[in-house]
């Protein structure tokens, strides 16, 4: 099958190979993934509507817990239907104009993720090490602010990298050995000088890294600190659950994009690459809210009484 184009033309489209491998190993991680991306978007579907409708997780928490569902959804929703359609086609074909779309949401999905667990670290440490006053500083116009921010500097960003990738001239092979268009692979197929688009994604990434890293750590050390101070252990167990689960989420996320971005390209196989991309485009969005879910009471409380509510609606029917 001749997969690649050196016409005069250059090349409008690219061939995505996705796994390759027998028709039962295709078929079964296409069921596989299936079962996980509808399990994704009704998981966290559930936990943006437990947060709309239970008075008890109007907090700040629950409200940025709605908004990382929210963009879980969308990187769900951007990758694994074409990744589902390339197992059955065992590759596909995708236009330039989709590939920067489908790069371009799952900048801003994971810029915004980013951000968002950032301010989600920063919500724990006033909650943590200046309850008193958490109530007045974490209020919910400050919080509707952080998010509409974090959203902004997501589509910002993400768009500056979508529009310089947009002028490239690509005439040579058209084959991208990977699940979706991510950038770094397309960047390699093309025939433009792209000096200028490895330094602005090195000068616009590298504070977008640093900084929200930078505050993660030094509020879960002020919140280390503060909380071996308590002196009951109860307390402690406590007031350490609080931010557990958003400590978890934060290390599966850092270290799956720090695996496959910041890491030598020569430390990874393709397909260690693309297993590792699975996990931040597939499996994390599945896993947020299964973590969130199953380490919170609220939420627990929220979905029994939600559930009860619609049992008792039908049976009156």
């Amino acid at each position: 099958m001749e997969m690649s184009k050196t016409n005069l033309s250059g090349v409008t489209e690219f061939f995505l190979l996705g796994f390759q491998g027998s028709r039962l190993l295709r078929s079964s991680l296409f069921l596989l993934f299936l079962v996980i991306f509808v399990a994704t978007i009704c998981g966290n579907l559930l936990i943006i509507a437990l947060v709309s409708t239970s008075r008890n997780l109007h907090t700040p928490m629950y409200f940025f817990l709605s908004h990382l569902s929210i963009s879980d959804i969308l990187v769900t929703t951007v990758i694994v239907p074409n990744l589902l359609h390339i197992l059955l086609s065992n590759g596909g074909t995708i236009t330039f104009a989709n590939c920067l779309t489908q790069w371009f949401f799952f900048c801003t999905s994971d810029t915004f993720e980013c951000l968002l667990l950032t301010v989600m670290s920063y919500d724990r440490y006033v909650a943590i090490c200046n309850p008193l006053r958490y109530t007045s500083i974490m209020s919910m116009e400050l919080c509707g602010k952080l998010a509409a921010i974090s959203w902004l500097l997501g589509h910002c960003i993400s768009f500056v990298v979508t529009v310089t990738p947009s002028k490239l001239h690509f005439c040579g092979p058209n084959i991208i050995d990977h699940l979706y268009c991510d950038l770094v692979p397309l960047l390699e197929l093309s025939c433009s000088d792209t000096f200028i688009i490895h330094l602005e994604i090195y000068i616009m990434g590298t504070p977008i890294v640093i900084f929200p890293t930078t505050i993660i750590v030094v509020s879960y050390t002020y919140i280390v600190s503060t909380v071996l101070r308590i002196p009951s252990s109860i307390g402690r167990q406590k007031a350490f659950s609080t931010c557990s689960s958003h400590l978890i989420v934060v290390s599966i996320f850092y270290w799956t994009m720090f695996s496959v971005y910041v890491l030598p390209t020569k430390v990874l196989t393709l397909n260690i690459s693309k297993s590792l991309s699975l996990l931040y485009t597939v499996f994390t969005p599945f896993i947020n809210p299964i973590i969130y879910s199953l380490r919170n009471q609220d939420i627990k409380k929220a979905a029994q009484e939600i559930f009860q509510f619609i049992t008792n609606y039908e049976y009156n029917l």
